[in-house]
């Protein structure tokens, strides 16, 4: 692929050269600390050593205690369903949903299938009727 794409007039790509799956050489170890060279790990340990640990103003740390009780506490309020201890065996609404509408198309497809053999069969069969077999 031989072309030129320009951004502003410059160029940007002359071409590109396809390869095939597999052809791209598979770069070694990732480097971490571990494999790093010496002077890294000196660079690494002198800043260290300079930079100060994070300090926690005591203060904020109680407001952020103080607020993160306030939300609890709206939360209680507002979904007081949750402190209701519920088995966890227990059907969820959204299971008890699910399993409705499995029986439905259950039903559905019931009298379909009631349906179809009763044409195949060469005796038309209404559809209210197919559905008061399904009761």
């Amino acid at each position: 692929m031989d072309q030129v794409w320009g951004v502003r007039g410059r160029t940007v790509v002359r071409a590109l050269r396809l390869l095939p799956p597999g052809a791209a050489t598979i770069p070694g170890p990732a480097r971490t600390r571990e494999t790093a060279c010496e002077g890294y790990r000196r660079a690494l340990a002198a800043h260290q050593e300079v930079a100060s640990p994070r300090r926690v103003d005591p203060g904020i740390a109680a407001a952020v205690e103080r607020q993160t009780a306030a939300m609890r506490e709206l939360s209680r309020r507002a979904f007081p369903e949750a402190d209701v201890v519920v088995p966890d065996d227990a059907p969820t609404p959204f299971d008890a949903t699910r399993s409705e509408r499995r029986r439905q198309a259950e039903v559905s497809r019931a009298a379909a299938l009631r349906r179809a053999r009763a044409e195949k069969a060469g005796r038309p069969m209404a559809a209210s009727q197919a559905l008061e077999n399904t009761a």
